[in-house]
């Protein structure tokens, strides 16, 4: 039972006298928007079941099925009640526009007296549906009969009411009442609806109410875990920790388009308080009650955060900062020391204790954790620069790494279990709805939990409660086309990501790499004008060239060589045949040369030219350049993010870089000016992307642009930015993030 499509499948069989009526009223909730207008169907967010142990669509459960209790018969009564209040109003008695939004309606809050709602409902069947959906359980109907009796009772006093009313009704009158909300919608009589909700009640209630109780009340069911909401707001959840008392949990997150802050929250309370310092990152929590916090935190290129590591008493105190620029960091068990990764000359470095090198990346490093007995640290080992494939690794003190499972297309989120003999992780073969898996030390992989939507593992307590966020990414593309004064959303499928502008902004070349790009990703041209996409190949879209016939591609492996795809006729043809890893690669305007970053195994990234006609590449920078560049319009020079963090420009044909004056720490160069004396930056993890022209021989700053897509909820940042040499025309993207806060008991 518990919904209300189990009940009306119950009528149908035990009463096919009043199918008919019963499916008028079941067709007309169903056509019912929130307008009037719109589809209300059991496909709606509002009555999706909920993930985990508690059976049921979400806007018809009971208080104590939402705090995962132990349910009986007047756990039906209430969801009953539900369908009672609907077919009496035409709205849902607890509804928003997220499963904890319900959530928190259910367990706080009471919906507006169906009276209110329909006036010309008799005022028994308000008190009788009120009684059903009392969320004490003791002050709410105890059996089906009681409720049976009462609308037996109401029918009665009904029935009377409508003989005396047709001796002096008018001729032609018949004397019949609508309970339905809107006057549009089909007339039900008032007699017949209790007919059909009476019969409903005695079929569906007494028996269905027993199968039900009894089902519950099965071994199976029980053992099955709880899924408990801990956020109710709309945005990202990034972060989440238990402190050593199990219960209270510090998480971090961005509400509604706003900066990551720090917040506490518990679990039998719906309200978060939140914490000081402003912008800070949980990354852990010591068994002694110290907090390892991410100052000042922003988005990296790529799935990460970093700020400045302090260490802040969990009851309140001024940050000690310890570090600049890492990433993720956790606590030895016994709290006296951190591991951290932080990037040193260009590559991703994991450090335990901070200065001794355990393992050092080519792609990047995510969600450490030092394993319960302090012997060895796990972690997620990403090959791919700005992907979040990859591995489940560890390596003991003495930097001896061992992969434990690989070949994921999607992980992130990771944790000891309470024992310290398996990890788990949270991660998708394709795709990107990750689930919950576990790993033990001999590489033996199981699965603890999967649910539609996206899993990330933020944290283990000691008993086996998990903190998780169940999430929708989304990646998109906003444009302006030139001529043209508005911008245009230009995403294709789930997760569109800019690869190239055409010079004349026409043309966006993209790939898809989500559900809708499927294992190997796909690459995408489309007009900035707005008309359908056309796909061009497997892999990642990096470069268009100046005549707009080749596109460049790579595969979504490493090391990833380069492919020249035809944006018209023609056949792929491969580009290169070397071991570099090939990253972000722009055309020359001479359409002769390619421009690229990328890296050797054991080498952090560098800038390279190549002809097309030939197979080797040189390169022309240091190590530990960024990954984004940008190449002058006369195919001069390259302007790069250097090791230091500060812009230069590298001369291609070989020199001395140069230091941009009047660029800021963490701005990043995303075009030229046509004359060339003038380059486009931002700073990235910044909303709105403030975009400055800066004059590269004198440092002047002048204002260009503001970019944010206009719903910036779940956006933490802009990337993917790109214009024309004449900046009338532009692209840029964004990932949005949209997920729920749950702790979780009885995973095993």
């Amino acid at each position: 039972m518990c919904g209300i499509n189990g009940i009306f499948a119950y009528h149908y069989a035990a009463n096919p006298v009043d199918r008919a009526e019963l499916v008028a009223v079941r067709d007309h909730m169903a056509a019912r928007g929130p307008d009037g207008s719109g589809l209300r169907t059991a496909t709606n967010h509002a009555m999706m079941t909920s993930p985990g142990s508690t059976v049921g669509t979400v806007a018809y459960m009971s208080p104590e099925q939402v705090r995962a209790e132990e349910l009986d018969s007047r756990t039906d009564l209430f969801a009953f009640g539900a369908v009672l209040y609907e077919m009496a109003t035409g709205e849902l008695a607890f509804s928003g526009n997220s499963t904890g939004v319900i959530f928190e309606a259910i367990l706080n809050r009471n919906p507006p007296e169906a009276s209110s709602l329909n006036p010309k409902l008799p005022a028994k069947l308000g008190e009788a549906i009120s009684k059903s959906l009392d969320k004490d359980r003791e002050l709410r109907y105890q059996t089906a009969a009681e409720l049976r009796g009462d609308l037996k009772r109401i029918k009665r006093g009904l029935e009377s009411s409508r003989a005396h009313a047709s001796v002096a009704a008018p001729t032609g009158s018949s004397g019949q009442v609508s309970v339905l909300a809107s006057p549009r919608e089909r007339t039900v009589p008032l007699k017949r609806l209790f007919l059909a909700v009476a019969a409903t009640a005695v079929g569906a209630l007494l028996v269905g109410v027993l199968a039900g109780g009894f089902l519950f009340k099965r071994p199976a069911q029980t053992s099955l875990p709880a899924y408990h909401p801990l956020a109710f707001r709309r945005g990202i959840v990034h972060s989440a920790r238990f402190t050593p008392d199990g219960k209270t949990v510090i998480y971090s997150a961005a509400w509604e388009g706003k900066p990551i802050a720090l917040f506490s929250t518990r679990p039998e309370s719906p309200q978060s308080r939140e914490l000081d310092p402003p912008d800070a990152d949980v990354l852990a929590i010591s068994s002694s009650g110290e907090m390892a916090l991410a100052l000042k935190a922003r988005p990296t290129e790529g799935f990460a955060y970093s700020g400045t590591l302090a260490r802040v008493p969990l009851g309140g105190g001024a940050p000690r900062e310890v570090m600049e620029n890492v990433e993720f960091a956790d606590w030895s068990p016994d709290g006296a020391a951190l591991a951290i990764v932080h990037e040193v000359n260009g590559r991703k470095r994991l450090e335990f204790p901070p200065g001794k090198v355990l393992y050092e990346a080519d792609g990047w490093i995510g969600h450490l954790r030092v394993s319960p007995k302090g012997d060895s640290i796990a972690f997620l080992d990403h090959p791919q620069h700005r992907d979040d494939g990859g591995s489940v690794a560890a390596v003991d003190l003495a930097g001896k790494k061992t992969t434990l499972s690989s070949g994921w297309d999607s992980i992130q989120g990771l944790a000891w279990s309470p024992g310290g003999d398996e990890v788990w992780f949270t991660a998708t073969r394709t795709g990107g709805d990750r689930s919950l898996y576990a790993v033990d030390l001999s590489g033996k992989v199981r699965i603890l939990a999967r649910v539609p939507g996206e899993l990330t593992l933020l944290d283990v307590g000691k008993e086996g409660n998990v903190l998780l966020t169940r999430g929708i990414d989304r990646a998109g593309i906003v444009g302006l086309a030139p001529g043209e004064s508005k911008e245009r959303d230009l995403s294709w499928l789930d997760w569109s990501t800019p690869g190239d502008l055409s010079s004349d902004g026409k043309a966006v070349l993209f790939s898809e790499a989500g559900e809708g790009g499927g294992p190997k990703y796909a690459v995408y041209l489309r007009n900035t004008d707005g008309s359908p996409a056309v796909r061009l190949g497997e892999g990642t879209g990096s470069a268009l060239s100046p005549d707009g016939k080749w596109a460049v591609a790579r595969p979504n492996t490493a090391p990833a060589p380069l492919i020249l795809l035809p944006t018209g006729v023609g056949e792929a043809k491969p580009l290169t045949q070397d071991s570099i890893n090939h990253l972000r690669v722009r055309w020359l305007a001479d359409g002769k040369r390619l421009v690229f970053t990328g890296n050797e195994a054991g080498h952090g990234l560098r800038l390279y030219v190549q002809s097309i006609d030939e197979p080797k590449a040189r390169a022309f920078s240091p190590e530990g350049v960024s990954a984004t560049f940008v190449p002058s319009p006369n195919g001069e020079l390259a302007a790069a993010v250097g090791p230091d963090h500060k812009v230069y420009t590298y001369p291609i044909n070989g020199g001395e870089p140069r230091l941009i004056p009047g660029v800021q720490t963490n701005e990043s160069p995303i075009g030229w000016s046509s004359d060339g004396r003038t380059l486009f930056v931002f700073g990235y993890g910044e909303l709105p992307a403030r975009v400055v022209q800066v004059d590269i021989a004198t440092g002047q700053r002048k204002p260009w642009k503001e970019l944010n897509p206009a719903d910036a909820a779940g956006i933490d940042t802009i990337s993917g930015i790109m214009m024309t040499t004449d900046a009338k025309g532009y692209v840029y993207g964004y990932i949005r993030t949209l997920c729920d806060l749950y702790l979780v008991e009885g995973l095993k």
